[in-house]
């Protein structure tokens, strides 16, 4: 092995000059979970072992936006290579650490660690039950729940497998109509006005406005056709897919008007065949994902046309019983959609604190005992 390589040490630190999505300056870590590491010459490595820094107060401090600042004022943009920023050791050691007394350190990483405990409970929550609404979703949409609970006892084989005897096999074509959407133009995008939904807008279970785009209001009645209102379901037609999931989405309250922008689809149902809860639920399982990327690998940028996804073949139960499926799965996705919510809020308090504490703008009572956000 070289000699240019870093051994690292349990409590020592590293910073990852890799800026990526969610990391623009890069990362500083800490080893916790192992004795000792080789790291590359590219990290930076060093120790904050001392009487007068609390090393969890020091971890904190570099995820703040204060470390953000500081990095970007000496990693010139034009000094980016391969996704590294061109950060020098004298540079980095040189940096401004904010660092009020000790017992105020502990204090605050106290504070905010209690906040990160909250955090990964949620986010546990998160995937428990992401975890079992999968298990669900393979089950009902294959077994079904059958009358008044009582599972079904007879069962026949298809194309897509065994499935109860009272369901039919049917395209989604036959119950749905897939419409793209229109190519309306850059030049008539406006500062506000209605909403443009694009395919960065689709998420995996719900419209995402981290980037918001608009269109002129008049542009609702002048292209009808292509208004989005609540509960319409609405399918991304370019890299559909997202790590086993299908990129599709159910408009709620708030994310209505919108206009539906090209290489979106809505999935339009066909309600005496199927409802509107059913088919969402049915676009959200993983064979439906599975299935579009079987149809378009190979092709790039990954593209899925309307006709395709119309000609998909899935089982469909009774009426009543499509609603029992979607009302069970619904429960669940309700669930996570709440702590979903209350991970984004209690992120946003984090970050809040970070700023206020991190900085000196709010001083803390190292006498008082903090309490977790609950």
């Amino acid at each position: 092995m070289g000699t240019n390589y870093f051994l690292l040490k349990s409590g020592e630190f590293a910073y990852n000059k890799s800026y990526s999505n969610g990391y623009p300056v890069g990362v500083v870590r800490r080893l916790k979970r192992y004795d000792s590491g080789i790291l590359s010459p590219l990290y930076i490595c060093f120790d904050m072992s001392s009487s007068e820094v609390d090393e969890l107060y020091a971890e904190h401090f570099f995820d703040s936006q204060w470390f953000i600042d500081e990095i970007n004022q000496i990693a010139k943009e034009g000094a980016r290579n391969h996704g590294l920023l061109n950060v020098g050791v004298g540079e980095f050691f040189d940096l401004e650490f904010v660092l009020p007394p000790l017992p105020e350190q502990q204090k605050i990483a106290a504070i905010l660690s209690s906040v990160d405990d909250v955090i990964e409970k949620t986010r546990a929550q998160i995937d428990k039950l992401k975890d079992l609404k999968t298990g669900m979703m393979q089950e009902l949409l294959t077994k079904g729940i059958g009358s008044d609970g009582v599972p079904h006892t007879e069962f026949k084989d298809s194309p897509v497998g065994r499935v109860p005897v009272s369901w039919e096999i049917v395209r989604l074509g036959d119950v749905s109509k897939v419409q793209g959407g229109f190519a309306f133009k850059s030049a008539d995008a406006t500062d506000n006005g209605c909403r443009w939904l694009k395919i960065a807008n689709v998420g995996r279970g719900t419209v995402v406005w981290g980037e918001k785009s608009f269109l002129p209001n008049e542009f609702l009645s002048e292209y009808s056709d292509f208004a989005l209102k609540e509960a319409d379901i609405v399918v991304a037609l370019t890299r559909p897919v997202i790590s086993g999931e299908l990129k599709v989405a159910q408009l709620m309250k708030s994310d209505a008007p919108s206009l539906l922008n090209q290489r979106v689809a809505r999935v339009i149902p066909k309600l005496s065949r199927v409802s509107r809860e059913y088919l969402f639920t049915l676009l959200s399982w993983r064979k439906v994902a599975n299935d579009i990327e079987q149809a378009i690998f190979g092709t790039d940028p990954p593209n899925v046309s309307t006709k395709q996804i119309e000609s998909l073949c899935y089982p469909l139960p009774p009426r009543e019983e499509q609603d029992l499926i979607a009302s069970s799965l619904g429960a669940v996705s309700n669930r996570i959609r709440t702590l979903s919510n209350k991970l984004d809020q209690l992120r946003g308090t984090k970050e809040a604190l970070m700023q206020d504490l991190l900085t000196g703008k709010v001083r803390v009572n190292v006498d008082q005992k903090e309490s977790a956000v609950a």
